[in-house]
């Protein structure tokens, strides 16, 4: 890699603000990522995956961990002692640019602690935003944190210059994120200005004019006492009422010399299964109702939501050469994109062996089961490698 000239108080500053900004989640993990225990990457450059495949190295930092809240769950809460830092807006646009120079880094992923307060907060922000975009002429991808409690202004600032903004509700109801950051309000401060985002978003798109293309959102799991069921209602009401695009869930790590530092860590497995039925609700066709929650509002662990409802539903087998798109997407292990490509083989080809399936990125040990192939169930299951 090429060596990055940074003054001395600036490195240690970076070295501070990338690693505290390790608790934003940019992706969704996966079960080889849990099994071998990984965590998020602690280097100031993300690998976050995308969409539509591959991935994309973000520069997540950030602005300052100098916070007015005493979150329990934080690093950046005012309750716990450590050294503060704060980046200005033209040190930390500076550092963006040597590193996008070089090619070490695809994007910018932007948050920040709060303080003194929600404006003053976002005004340091969007001057970060601002020197990029009109001074240096950066029109690649940012990905900037709203701030709740901000004015309406700096939320359609924010809409307009970045290509990606989120609040994080940390929790999915007031009742909840009183266990987590009393001093924080719900409603008002953090549902509202994710509305404002949804309809600032909306309305550019209706008039043509640049502004982000999506909206997130991340959730504390573990740490308040709720359930999957509590937290998806959520989840389900802001893909509707929002056109949420994702939401992220983090699973409660007890950070030392906190108020919750003897509680126990979250599995990150049941963070993986939350992302695997949000993912139903926004890709699949599945409704609320279908998740199969437990009598206690729990997703199961030991397999995935659309597998356990496959197990109760899917009775009969599909065949696969007839099955429609919203059939296909119910079958575990045959996603939007392998959904797509077998519509489009089947139009010449017919498919009869799990091979063929295999080939079109569809998880045949999963969806084995379920299938008639050209008649007949599947003589075996491949191994997958």
């Amino acid at each position: 890699m090429t060596a990055i000239r940074i003054e001395p108080d600036l490195q240690h500053k970076l070295a501070i603000l990338s690693r505290e900004a390790e608790d934003e989640v940019a992706d969704v993990p996966t079960e080889t990522s849990i099994q071998r225990g990984l965590r998020q990457p602690t280097d100031l450059i993300y690998p976050a995956k995308q969409s539509g495949g591959g991935t994309t190295r973000l520069f997540k930092v950030l602005q300052t961990n100098a916070c007015r809240y005493a979150c329990r769950y934080c690093f950046t809460s005012c309750a716990i002692r450590r050294r503060r830092t704060t980046f200005k807006p033209d040190e930390l646009a500076t550092i963006f640019l040597q590193l996008h120079h070089h090619r070490h880094v695809d994007g910018l992923f932007l948050s920040s602690g709060i303080v003194p307060d929600a404006n003053t907060t976002m005004e340091r922000m969007l001057a970060t935003v601002e020197r990029l975009r009109r001074r240096a002429g950066y029109q690649g991808y940012i990905h900037l944190k709203l701030i709740p409690g901000a004015d309406y202004e700096y939320i359609a600032r924010a809409v307009e210059l970045a290509d990606r903004v989120s609040l994080n509700l940390e929790a999915p109801n007031p009742e909840r994120l009183a266990r987590l950051a009393p001093d924080k309000e719900w409603t008002d401060s953090m549902w509202t200005r994710l509305r404002w985002a949804a309809d600032l978003i909306r309305q550019a798109r209706e008039e043509g004019r640049r502004a982000a293309r999506s909206l997130t959102t991340q959730f504390v799991v573990g740490a308040a006492g709720e359930s999957d069921r509590e937290l998806l209602v959520t989840v389900a009401r802001a893909q509707r009422e929002l056109g949420l695009w994702r939401a992220y869930f983090s699973a409660f790590h007890p950070i030392e010399h906190s108020p919750l530092a003897d509680q126990p860590a979250e599995d990150p497995l049941r963070a993986l299964r939350l992302s695997q039925a949000s993912f139903m609700l926004r890709d699949y066709g599945f409704s609320f109702a279908d998740l199969p929650f437990d009598a206690h509002g729990r997703l199961p662990r030991d397999k995935t939501p659309k597998q356990a409802w496959a197990e109760q539903h899917l009775l009969e087998p599909i065949e696969i050469n007839r099955a429609t798109r919203h059939q296909l997407l119910r079958i575990p292990g045959i996603g939007p994109r392998a959904a797509e490509r077998i519509l489009t083989i089947r139009r010449t080809t017919r498919l009869r062996d799990l091979a063929q399936l295999q080939r079109l990125g569809v998880r045949v040990a999963w969806c084995a089961p379920y299938l008639l192939l050209d008649g007949r169930r599947p003589a075996r299951q491949l191994a997958l490698w």
